[in-house]
């Protein structure tokens, strides 16, 4: 067996073991990019190599192959790599920037039990190693202006979130803005600007954006509620540019950019819609469908005039007087 074959089944033994039905063969053709039959070659070196270990068939008829922890000794053996403990520092430092102390607390508490379980010498030195990594990489990072949201903000709505539960905010905004409202938190859009998304108690059912550095207070309230089955965030999130969204300016969006741009900007992924299309004379065209004109706007305008709106026009005429051929560089 190669060390790359012995790796990838140690790595299935971790599958197999973290979940908690155990690992498909559809899974495991994901996880290690191969086809089936490698799938099932990876699945029989797998039960020869672990003797104890577990297949079942779902409804579905799906198998699955699960180890318990106690008996993938061998695997547990390896302990936490450097690039493991380097990655779960860099999610810590990005939580605390970001005042997300709930998460904080959760990964570092991880942090700490996995290298409580690991022998003194090997803890020290995926320590030493990992906080090289986070060195040498220099973007553990993220420049530029934020918003400050309180931590405790966040805190509050992390666990409305899990519960769910009711929250009850003041919010500085719209026509009432002394007036306590009663939410049920379905979601968070993080982007230039951060948004609770969530419907009113005893309202009407619609998914509202409040914006986080508006809410002046927030209460958790002992109330649980059912969550939209049919509400999905991603969906959600994909029908804005950015964080917001307005349903007045939905639709297609069309923009192409200059030969001497495009390689750049094939390299973008704009929205999660989009198509993209060479033209003969080297230009690229993006189409996608969402709204949010403002921060398509403020996105645009880094581009100078590499790019030309096409579609619609209500946004091709915003940002048409502000195209620049004067910036130095491409984002």
């Amino acid at each position: 067996m190669s060390f790359q074959k012995a790796a990838d089944l140690l790595r299935l033994a971790e599958l197999a073991t973290a979940r908690y039905q155990g690992v498909s063969l559809t899974e495991i053709e994901e996880e290690f990019r191969v086809d089936r039959r490698t799938a099932q070659r990876m699945t029989r070196a797998l039960e020869e190599m672990f003797p104890h270990c577990i297949t079942r068939v779902d409804d579905e008829r799906r198998k699955f192959w699960k180890l318990r922890a106690d008996q993938a000794r061998l695997m547990l053996a390896q302990g936490i790599r450097d690039s493991e403990l380097a990655a779960l520092e860099l999610a810590i430092r990005r939580a605390e920037r970001e005042g997300l102390a709930t998460e904080v607390r959760a990964l570092s508490g991880l942090r700490d039990r996995l290298l409580a379980a690991m022998p003194g010498p090997h803890a020290r030195r995926a320590e030493a190693d990992a906080e090289a990594v986070l060195e040498a990489h220099g973007f553990a990072s993220r420049p530029g202006p934020q918003v400050r949201i309180g931590p405790d903000l966040m805190g509050v709505i992390g666990e409305a979130l899990k519960g769910p539960h009711v929250l009850t905010v003041v919010y500085a905004g719209g026509r009432d803005p002394d007036r306590a409202r009663r939410l049920e938190p379905h979601g968070l859009l993080l982007g230039t600007r951060r948004y609770l998304v969530a419907r009113e108690a005893g309202g009407d059912g619609r998914m509202q954006h409040y914006r986080l550095d508006r809410i002046t207070s927030a209460r958790l309230e002992a109330d649980s509620f059912a969550r939209d089955p049919g509400f999905d965030l991603s969906t959600h999130a994909a029908r804005a540019f950015g964080s917001f969204h307005t349903d007045a300016e939905y639709g297609e969006v069309v923009w192409r950019f200059t030969p001497a741009a495009a390689a750049t900007a094939r390299e973008f992924l704009f929205h999660p819609t989009q198509e993209m299309t060479e033209g003969e004379d080297g230009s690229l065209t993006v189409r996608f469908t969402a709204s949010g004109h403002l921060e398509m706007a403020w996105h645009l305008y880094i581009w100078g005039d590499a790019v030309e709106v096409i579609a619609p026009e209500p946004l091709r005429a915003m940002v048409d007087r502000h195209r620049r051929g004067d910036f130095p560089a491409l984002p």
